[in-house]
């Protein structure tokens, strides 16, 4: 037995001399890995399938293990062609906003306020001043500023931000990727959303492809299209949806500060001038509307869900005006912080509260059905108000004329109140509905 058990040693030893062999033949001779491959594999086949006990070796044994996943390059090479190709058809779609005014022409001029002084000649050089004074002279058009936006129907029918279009007396001059340029309308104006239409006179117009922003997945890739610092057209960046339903406030150069509710986080860059440019999904639809950074980061970006600015476009399409649905109270939404504050029973939902004054409006849907103050409206159509989805959001994504249930709290004692949404009063433009 124990000769057997020497000549099987023997034999193994020859064995893996032949192995090393034949990985040398693999270096010199690439022609004939599939040979050498399928030899080792039945080799290693009958090895493993040898019972003997002296030896240890058994059919469980396992010599290579495959990993469990293989890294595949193509599929990078296939994700780089299909972001180029969302990149390449829809910068056609995305235009330049150059914003020009008609600005004072100024003028620096020297006065001496002593010139009228008739000084003794032995002093009058301590009292020769030239102080620099200003003045206007005529106006000249300037460029000011510049912004996105993209194109959504054939005609010329234009998305971008209101804050880009805001300046009545300004003028906007709409850069199409193939170089043409066109002067812009204004055509409308979101009321409390920063969203705006424009409308140039052209047709057979290259289009984006509207998505659904109530689809989007926090990881998704994203790809960012836009004028970058107002000078670097059609400017395309990558990322992905690192937030959603975030909540900021955000000024413009003039100073304007509005409160944004529900955005779309995203850490592709965006930058100065990209206002009103596409964020798009790896389908090629725009599923936000960039808006505004973060100004102390790097790469924390916002867009406005293009859900909300589809609702506009139908509106203005079917109606010809923008109705904001109402309800017509002053609130707070309710945390954990609130809720320690006033001595609230939850800790979540709106209470209607304003400090010094009554948070209903008189003539309002809240005061006709009956709201009263200290109310806490818990759920708006079974969806409950939260600090992620406030009832600003949800008011906004309902229409005027609208039946809608509120679950109210009054007293420890909760109930149910049916209002139909009223239209904002143009007076009412920053109230929190």
């Amino acid at each position: 037995m124990k000769n057997i058990i020497n000549n099987k040693n023997w034999y193994i030893f020859f064995i893996f001399l032949l192995i090393i062999f034949t990985f040398s033949l693999i270096n010199a001779q690439t022609e004939n890995q599939n040979f050498i491959k399928n030899f080792l594999d039945l080799f290693l086949k009958n090895i493993t399938s040898t019972k003997n006990n002296n030896l240890n070796i058994n059919e469980k044994q396992t010599f290579f293990v495959n990993p469990p996943y293989q890294t595949n390059l193509q599929n990078a090479y296939d994700l780089e062609s299909l972001i180029t190709q969302i990149a390449e058809k829809s910068s056609k779609a995305v235009v330049s906003i150059i914003i020009s005014k008609y600005v004072p022409i100024v003028e620096r001029f020297y006065i001496n306020p002593f010139e009228e002084f008739d000084f003794p000649p032995e002093i009058k050089p301590f009292f020769e001043f030239q102080i620099p004074q200003y003045r206007e002279k005529g106006y000249e058009k300037q460029k000011i500023g510049g912004g996105t936006g993209f194109i959504v129907s054939p005609d010329g029918l234009i998305v971008t931000n209101k804050h880009v279009v805001s300046d009545s007396k300004a003028e906007y001059i709409v850069y199409l990727n193939d170089g043409r340029k066109f002067k812009a309308e204004i055509l409308a104006i979101h009321p409390t959303d920063d969203i705006a239409l424009i409308k140039i006179q052209a047709n057979n117009l290259p289009t984006l492809t509207l998505g659904d922003s109530d689809k989007v997945k926090l990881g998704q890739f994203v790809i960012a299209i836009g004028n970058a610092l107002a000078e670097f057209q059609n400017t395309v960046s990558f990322g992905v949806v690192s937030g959603l339903k975030r909540s900021i406030t955000a000024s413009d150069n003039s100073g304007n500060v509005e409160r944004l509710e529900g955005l779309i986080q995203t850490d592709a860059a965006i930058n100065f001038g990209n206002s009103g440019g596409p964020l798009i999904n790896l389908k090629g639809e725009v599923i936000g509307i960039n808006t505004a950074i973060a100004g102390r980061a790097e790469n924390i970006g916002f867009a406005i869900p293009i859900n909300r600015a589809k609702k506009m476009i139908e509106e203005v399409k079917t109606k010809g005006k923008i109705e904001v649905p109402f309800l017509g109270i002053y609130y707070i939404l309710i945390n954990e912080e609130i809720q320690k504050k006033f001595n609230l029973p939850v800790d979540y939902g709106a209470y209607v509260y304003k400090e010094d004054q009554s948070a209903i409006i008189p003539n309002s849907p809240a005061e006709l059905y009956g709201l009263k103050d200290k109310d806490i409206i818990l759920e708006v159509d079974n969806e409950r108000i939260t600090q992620e989805n406030p009832l600003s959001i949800i008011i906004q994504k309902k229409s005027v004329g609208q039946k809608i249930n509120l679950k109210i709290l009054r007293d420890n004692q909760t109930f149910n109140m049916y209002v139909i949404l009223g239209s904002l009063p143009k007076n009412l433009r920053d109230l929190k509905r």
